[in-house]
């Protein structure tokens, strides 16, 4: 579930090529004027790509609407943005997973189709990317789950009123499913449905029975690699992070998440509106939300999370996701009681199906869910 040590880590790496040597300041380093002149034209190049890229996926309707602003949300200013190709389509508020892994910097090309049926509403949570940078690191004490279930509940209610509808759809991945679920049982009448991807079902049983799936794929595809580097650290629990550092380095390889993850880097940097320091604003919201917030969720389940519902719930889970089981997603939906639900599994996809698989995803969320947003 939390990527964060993965993203930061190939965030340092980019920025440690570019910036020089970590703890040298210019004095001690001075960069090379051919270095210097090769950075200028790959920022200019940058440059030139953002600008298209602003083009090329420019909402032109009429009816259209692309806001980007700081919203004041639990006492705080948050970075939300807003977009969509018709005003009277449904409005889908994504809760990005991690902790503190915000898909504002990189999604505008994934998300676009979805923005010809739903106004799309990306939330940078307490803690996390530009919200981060506003308030900076004094906000360190207040990233609880409940205040930001609070403020998740205060933002759904501000764009109900700012957009003139009257409920709104919960797409929660990941870490957000543990924020969305809380958000749909405390106020149901905020919210047509709950739709989870890399959905939290059980987190006190989470890497053990991750890895036993892992170990499992590794033998029936014949990786001797994966089994050896599996079978030398055993299942957890682990006394180090090395353990743990190996199951996220096979699920990503048995989910072909590695190139996904490092794309997100290349579509940051070419994304409108952005700049480098979108890019370590991710890094950072995920060091601080991790710090903040895995001791708070390590031993979540499902009576945490919650059993009944008043809202129809939906899990679209990657058919094979090795960093939130997609078994234990479905035992526990298994277990919850709500009006209408449905375990709806992405062939061939892990726990990204939501951003690898997005055409299919969107497919399921236009057949299933819309209309329930949609008067007929």
């Amino acid at each position: 579930m939390n990527i964060g040590t993965f993203f930061g880590h190939a965030s340092f790496a980019l920025f440690c090529l570019i910036s020089g040597t970590p703890g040298l300041t210019a004095e001690d380093a001075p960069q090379p004027k051919a270095i210097d002149s090769e950075y200028r034209k790959f920022d200019g190049l940058l440059s030139l790509l953002r600008s298209r890229n602003t083009q090329q996926f420019a909402i032109r309707s009429a009816k259209g609407i692309d806001e980007a602003s700081f919203v004041s949300i639990g006492g705080i200013e948050q970075w939300v943005t807003i977009r969509g190709w018709d005003r009277d389509n449904p409005v889908l508020l994504f809760l990005h997973g991690g902790p503190g892994d915000v898909t504002n910097p990189w999604a505008f090309a994934l998300f676009a189709a979805w923005e010809k049926q739903f106004t799309v509403v990306q939330w940078d949570q307490r803690g996390a990317g530009r919200t981060l940078r506003k308030s900076g690191l004094a906000v360190a004490p207040t990233i609880t789950v409940p205040k930001m279930v609070a403020d998740g509940i205060e933002l759904s209610d501000y764009l109900r009123k700012h957009l003139g509808k009257e409920k709104v759809i919960i797409v929660a991945h990941s870490f957000g499913s543990i924020i969305g679920l809380q958000m749909a049982r405390a106020k149901p009448e905020l919210f047509y449905a709950y739709v989870g991807t890399g959905q939290v079902g059980d987190n006190a049983k989470n890497y053990f029975v991750a890895y036993e799936e892992l170990l499992k794929k590794a033998r029936a595809i014949g990786n001797q690699e994966a089994i050896d580097d599996l079978t030398r650290v055993g299942p957890p629990p682990y006394k180090s992070g090395e353990g743990y550092g190996v199951q996220r380095r096979w699920a990503n390889a048995f989910e072909g998440a590695d190139q996904f993850l490092f794309g997100t880097i290349g579509l940051t940097l070419v994304a409108p509106g952005n700049s480098m320091q979108d890019l370590n604003d991710s890094a950072d919201g995920q060091n601080l939300s991790g710090e903040q917030l895995v001791p708070q969720t390590k031993s979540i389940g499902a009576q945490e999370l919650g059993q009944e519902f008043s809202v129809p719930i939906f899990f679209f889970q990657g058919a094979e996701d090795f960093t939130t089981p997609t078994a234990l997603a479905r035992k526990y939906l298994d277990s919850i009681k709500a009006p209408r639900k449905a375990f709806v599994s992405i062939q061939g996809g892990g726990h990204f199906a939501v951003f690898m698989n997005s055409k299919q995803f969107l497919q399921e969320l236009v057949t299933r869910v819309r209309p329930l947003a949609v008067r007929q």
